[in-house]
């Protein structure tokens, strides 16, 4: 029997029960006869006392010493979590250095979301190119992978950034922090889930953290696998890829302690279980995704803080990316533009950066210098480097910096919530990371546009609509609702470039956020917000086939002035041309506008 499933990080997991399955036997028979044994956890950590490098095992990046080491977990549960340590070979074994850490589900020594056909056990190549491309242990950094719970090398149930999670992350810094190879000074690295660490990193507001890297991350759990109660078709297939990861076998020369340890699901199938029920709650105020809402927990931390968020990205949407950075108070650095789910460094087959700006580790590491080792760098970078729909990068102080907001008063009108089919597959059995676009093409659903549209007039200059539009409605029957905006162009040539949906529960008031967006309107160009059922494969709602009377709609814009842009360097992100070919339509039937949209001059 085969399984196949995809993660967040959109890596497909082949695993063949069988095999799985007889892996974790062989352990556990291993543990119950002695020759492996998972030790509890206890106060003090383990760690194999030789190092192994590069010329001794091809696993271990040049200029590395590869040791492993275990310690307890940081809510006293007995959770014992693994980590694999990359010191610099050329230092000597006492050398205290400062620390960059991961911490993730993505570290087991066999592959990240599946056997990678390793024939010997070694560290996770994961962020091979980080370590690489920035020279980090000829710099004098050490480099630490954990294991969060129920992954790799680490026992405990799997928890989806919750409460367990959050305490081993807390650990891995306490414990980075402490070894006699420490400086003391950590700092946080990595892109997806863990991006997502480093902020729950931040959020434990510990001293000894000291600057984090996150790329691409989930701003809210929530928003992962919901919309305001309306499930996203990954709502099942997450968390059964997650637990694919979670029953990665070992590979066969992993020590007896990492062996065990993996098996921890073998012997606790409620793990399992439980990650697929928690995880199926539509209720946003439910104490389970208060947890593990990180925007709202990031208020007053200040842990310095660099960031990258695709706005057109498919994946890792910028999803309260801005009640984040408003909640923290620290140094934020980031790069935001039109990009999907990629890293900083990354290129296409032709050598394009896929983010479109040059010196992206070159630009890390002076981050992590400044504020691991109090190195003022020789270069001023700036703040926020921002490339917007026209492809054009700007320097800014801050995300986001609008000259102005304003309320669009919309038209009143109705529709009939009859949604469409999802065209993703409704297990969730897709690729999260590379899936294209699943709207249906022009001639299809989309193609009669569900619902009615309110129009702005045609700006008389051009003006970005930036930050994270807010819209508000009466609705006079329970259903579902989809809102859109389009940048429509005078001969009917429009694009979406931002939605959301909501559950209406029952007839009245509802409100809530759309996407954060950097989208830049030409003159001459109109505003378009339509209004109706959800049409769109992105969501596995249940129509409710009322028709829905809307009025008193408003929608809350922050407006940005392009004249005062600071250019930066940067190209064109190549999945920008991407977006357009997927979300560029003809609309018919558009009017002349009932509201302005224009910047207010500085005074």
């Amino acid at each position: 029997m085969i399984l196949k499933v995809f993660d967040m990080e959109g890596r497909m997991s082949i695993l063949r029960r069988t095999t799985v399955t007889a892996a974790i036997i062989t352990a556990v028979t291993l543990a119950m006869s002695g020759a492996a044994t998972a030790a509890p956890a206890t106060a003090a950590s383990v760690t194999t006392p030789e190092g192994v490098t590069h010329e001794q095992n091809p696993r271990v990046p040049e200029g590395a010493v590869w040791t492993e080491a275990y310690f307890p977990s940081a809510d006293g549960s007995g959770v014992e979590l693994h980590a694999d340590v990359l010191r610099p070979a050329h230092l000597p074994a006492h050398a205290k250095t400062p620390v960059i850490l991961a911490v993730s589900s993505y570290f087991s020594h066999a592959g990240q979301t599946g056997p990678q056909g390793w024939t010997r056990t070694g560290p996770s190549d994961r962020f091979a190119d980080f370590t690489s491309g920035t020279g980090l242990f000829q710099r004098g950094y050490t480099y630490v992978m954990v294991d969060l719970r129920g992954f790799g090398g680490s026992t405990g149930c799997l928890d989806w950034v919750g409460p367990g999670e959050q305490a081993d992350v807390k650990a891995a810094i306490q414990w980075t922090a402490s070894r006699p190879w420490s400086t003391g000074k950590v700092g946080m690295y990595g892109k997806s889930y863990d991006a997502v660490t480093g902020l729950v990193g931040n959020n434990l507001r510990l001293r000894a953290l000291k600057a984090v890297v996150a790329q691409e991350p989930v701003w809210d759990m929530y928003n992962y696998l919901f919309s305001n109660s309306v499930p996203r078709p990954n709502v099942t297939g997450t968390p059964n890829a997650y637990n694919s990861i979670a029953t990665m076998a070992p590979l066969p020369d992993d020590s007896a302690r990492y062996q065990a340890n993996a098996a921890y699901e073998q012997s606790h199938p409620e793990c399992l279980a439980d990650n697929l029920t928690n995880n199926n709650n539509p209720d946003a105020d439910s104490a389970y995704w208060r947890a593990r809402d990180l925007a709202a927990q990031a208020r007053g931390t200040d842990t310095p803080l660099f960031v990258t968020q695709g706005f057109i990205e498919n994946n890792t949407k910028p999803e309260d990316m801005q009640q984040f950075l408003d909640n923290h108070r620290g140094v934020e650095r980031g790069w935001l533009g039109q990009w999907e789910h990629v890293r900083g460094n990354e290129t296409n087959e032709n050598g394009q950066l896929l983010q479109g700006r040059a010196g992206f580790f070159d630009e890390v590491m002076r981050f992590y210098d400044r504020y691991l080792k109090n190195k003022e760098p020789g270069v001023r970078d700036p703040a926020f480097a921002i490339e917007d729909n026209t492809g054009k990068w700007r320097a800014q102080p801050a995300w986001p910096v609008s000259t102005s907001s304003t309320t669009a008063v919309l038209d009143d009108g109705q529709y009939v919530d009859d949604g469409i089919a999802s065209t993703l597959a409704a297990d969730g059995q897709w690729d999260m990371e590379n899936y294209t676009d699943p709207a249906p093409p022009t001639g299809q659903r989309l193609a009669s546009m569900p619902g009615y549209f309110s129009w702005s007039k045609p700006v008389t200059s051009r003006v970005r609509i930036t930050a994270t539009p807010r819209v508000s409605l009466r609705a006079g029957a329970p259903g579902n609702v989809m809102v859109r905006l389009w940048d429509v162009a005078e001969d009917g040539t429009a694009v979406m470039f931002d939605e959301n949906v909501a559950l209406i529960e029952r007839a009245g008031r509802v409100a809530f956020d759309l996407k954060s967006t950097d989208w830049t309107l030409e003159t001459g160009h109109q505003l378009g917000v339509q209004i109706g059922t959800i049409g769109s494969g992105s969501w596995r709602d249940t129509p409710s086939g009322n028709t829905i009377a809307v009025s008193r709609a408003r929608l809350d814009l922050a407006l940005q002035d392009p004249r005062f842009d600071r250019p930066t360097q940067g190209d064109r992100s190549p999945f920008l041309d991407t977006y357009l070919r997927q979300y560029t339509r003809t609309l018919t039937g558009v009017g002349e506008g009932t509201f302005r949209l224009a910047v207010r001059s500085r005074h």
